[in-house]
């Protein structure tokens, strides 16, 4: 009996890509799906809600935080108002998202409100749905949730694209090295030729995108890659800069009976600071387990998420405790704190968001082409050996026995 033959190191690997491409490269087919749907989430919900994120301005005054929240609060049915998102745009409503049940931690459907006085406009059209796909993308719907086998289903998946870029980029590698053969489809070629070249080079078109969508995506599956990943990019954490010069400690007094609310206090030094300059703004209310009133914003014609700023307000006095730019921030800690926007292209702009999309939706068509190549090869496979039999049964003229199926 003769020995196997020693499998070389090209064939150990294409049959690892392949076998990777029948198991995880179908759940990552859909999570690039709704992987793109996620990346154009507040451009679809915007135009579904169009009509209740317009409000008639006229010469209406809108209404301070607090006055805001309580009465959104009063129509809220003992749901309260955790986020407020404002728009300099007089015309344009406020979303509200209400903070979780203390006991189920589920977050109650957000809404839209009117900033003049207060009133519900609806809910927010698709967030549901939204949030199924954003479940789908994370752990497949699985029950657990990030704690259950989704998340670690997800994971694997996500190190095995990881693994089809390298294989892929090995089972390539010509002998030749031209722009054509590493850049231009062959689709004039017959047969299984017209569909490995197709694979191959839109493969090698995408390799980068996929690397930075698969390294980002990891930060969420294994909190040991993302403790890695920030020490590399940013290092110790950073503390936000201070309001006041170091070493003179100021102490405020507590408000009076009757005076102004610490979140209207805050909103109006807010706004009259650099508060002015702000296109949208995000307010994290105080809670009673909160020491401080957040407050993100927006220069106005900017809307990457990654230009925030944010200031930071005592809730009890209202004072200003912190301060931090994105223009101050070093890169690298800002790719780790926009870890969602380098994960859909958005922290590159707006063209780059667009091809992160087109590269999440062409993720069926590589399971697809994939598929294709496996079934022509099997098929190519079962003639070579029918043929080799018929040859062998002529050499020795014995009857050839028909295949079992």
């Amino acid at each position: 009996m003769k020995p196997l033959p020693i499998p070389t190191p090209r064939t150990v690997l294409f049959r690892l890509h392949w076998a990777l491409g029948l198991t995880a490269g179908f759940v990552l087919a859909l999570m690039g799906v709704t992987g793109a749907l996620m990346s154009y989430e507040e451009a679809i919900t915007a135009f579904a809600n169009r009509d209740r994120t317009r409000v008639e301005a006229g010469d209406r005054v809108p209404l301070v935080p607090s006055a805001l929240a309580a009465r959104i609060d009063a129509q809220a049915g003992g749901r309260r108002a955790n986020v407020l998102t404002l728009s300099d745009d007089p015309q344009a409503s406020v979303f509200v998202r209400f903070a979780r049940d203390p006991e189920t931690r589920e977050r109650p459907p957000s809404v839209y409100a009117d900033p003049y006085d207060g009133a519900v406009l609806g809910p927010v059209r698709l967030e549901a749905a939204f949030t199924t796909v954003r479940d789908l993308h994370r752990w497949l719907l699985i029950p657990g949730g990030s704690k259950g086998w989704g998340r670690t289903i997800t994971g694997a998946c996500t190190l095995a694209l990881i693994a089809f870029l390298a294989t892929g980029l090995y089972l390539r590698w010509p002998k030749v090295h031209r722009w054509r053969i590493w850049l231009k489809p062959s689709l004039s070629r017959p047969g299984r030729p017209r569909w490995w070249s197709l694979h191959a080079v839109a493969g090698t078109w995408l390799m980068p995108i996929y690397l930075v969508i698969a390294l980002t995506g990891l930060t969420w599956s294994y909190p040991s890659f993302k403790d890695g990943v920030t020490w590399l990019l940013a290092g110790a954490p950073e503390r936000a800069k201070p309001a006041r010069m170091a070493g003179r400690r100021e102490t405020f007094p507590p408000p009076e009976a009757g005076s102004e609310p610490a979140l209207d206090r805050a909103w109006a030094a807010f706004r009259a600071g650099e508060g002015h300059e702000a296109g949208l703004t995000i307010l994290t209310l105080p809670g009673a387990d909160t020491k401080a009133i957040r407050i993100r914003w927006l220069p106005k014609g900017v809307d990457a998420l990654s230009a925030r700023n944010e200031a930071r307000y005592d809730a009890t006095t209202g004072a200003l405790l912190a301060t931090e730019h994105a223009a101050d921030t070093p890169l690298g800690r800002r790719l780790v704190e926009n870890i969602l926007e380098v994960h859909r292209g958005r922290f590159f702009g707006d063209l780059f968001a667009l091809l992160f999309g087109l590269a999440a939706l062409a993720m069926p068509g590589f399971a697809a082409t994939g598929l294709t190549l496996y079934i022509l090869r099997r098929r190519a496979g079962t003639r070579r050996r029918g043929t080799e039999r018929k040859a062998e049964a002529v050499a020795t003229g014995k009857k050839p026995q028909r295949a079992l199926t």
